[in-house]
């Protein structure tokens, strides 16, 4: 079942449907927007911090996200890192993004979730997005620190007595149990989070020598205990259609297209994940540019492991948009039932 608000069902809607009446093929989803790449963790599975050594200190300014927003103009925008919460001018940033009449989902680990309380109110456009990758042993193990769990649990807890809308992001690693995260995510959907956003880590070149990493049959098998073991009604972020790809019922060809990320370097290319081609200045030279008939599942060696919403879930929306028999599928099993 999702648990997407009405008004972000609509807007995404409306937007898939411009994008259809002008023919466009490539076009974004989701902006991700990293306004800083410091962290105060090192977790394991993440590369970031490590790739981009040489500017860790370095800050996106209130303009250039704006102007970055503006460019892409996607209906929704994932703000990440780094930490966005170390950012001094986050606050500002969510703000202006809000004002453009976007939906902000902003990563965190929880640890500076008092400051973020004071300079991002609550708001029907803003959700938090908690990291948790297991329960208390497991993700804590994942962060690489102690206590983080507890304190991701308390901010959940608080942040929707404050009036926020909140969701969590869980990434999966080799060696964990399915039966954990039926617990995990029924523990979630008590506690009123709003849905969960799941995937599979992906090896990136910085933390490949962490045994960590499930290779994609063993992945698909890994999703389909754990989908089958959790109790109707929890409430994924994920589309259904994208769930069926994760669990291997669905073949999706990658379209990174989808989901354009913004850094204080620049546009990625070309994605969240690989940065081969180096960063464009502008968002058209991105699209423009970037080859991306190179990349995907089949076609570069380092993403056959990558089954990564990032990548695959745009993919899904495609099929439903050009196949009124799955849009009609993934409707009935988003809004009608309990899937």
């Amino acid at each position: 079942m999702s648990g997407q608000p009405l008004g972000l069902s609509l807007k995404v809607s409306w937007y898939l449907m411009k994008m259809r009446l002008t023919r466009r093929e490539k076009f974004p989803l989701t902006m991700i927007l990293e306004p800083l790449e410091k962290c105060n963790l090192a977790c394991i599975g993440c590369g970031r911090i490590h790739e981009y050594e040489p500017v860790i200190d370095k800050l996106m300014t209130v303009e250039e996200a704006m102007r970055a927003v503006d460019d892409c103009d996607a209906p929704v925008v994932s703000i990440a890192g780094g930490e966005p919460t170390m950012h001094p001018q986050i606050g500002e940033i969510v703000a202006g993004i809000i004002e453009r009449g976007k939906y902000v989902y902003l990563c965190t680990n929880a640890l500076l979730f008092k400051k973020a309380f004071k300079v991002i109110p609550p708001s029907p456009k803003f959700s938090f997005v908690v990291h948790l990758d297991g329960l208390r042993e497991t993700h804590d193990i994942a962060v690489d620190r102690k206590g983080v769990y507890d304190v991701a649990i308390k901010m959940i807890k608080e942040a929707k007595e404050r009036g926020y809308r909140v969701c969590t992001n869980t990434t999966l690693y080799s060696g964990n149990q399915p039966v954990e995260y039926h617990e995990l995510f029924a523990m979630l959907n008590d506690l009123g989070v709003e849905g969960m956003m799941v995937s599979p880590g992906f090896e990136y070149k910085e933390v490949a020598d962490q045994p960590i990493f499930m290779q994609r049959q063993e992945a698909q098998n890994f999703f389909r205990r754990i989908f089958e073991g959790t109790k109707k009604g929890t409430r994924f972020y994920n589309n259904p259609l994208y769930r069926d790809f994760l669990q291997g019922k669905r073949d999706y060809e990658c379209s990174q297209w989808s989901t354009p990320t913004y850094t204080v370097m620049g546009w990625r290319k070309p994605c969240y994940l690989l940065s081969t081609e180096g960063h464009a200045e502008t968002f058209i030279e991105l699209m423009d540019t970037t080859p991306w008939d190179k990349y995907g599942y089949g076609k570069d060696s380092r993403c056959d492991t990558c089954m990564m919403h990032c990548g695959y879930e745009g993919s899904a929306i495609m099929e439903a948009m050009s196949k009124p028999s799955v849009g009609w599928e993934m409707f009935k099993r988003t809004v009608l039932t309990k899937d």
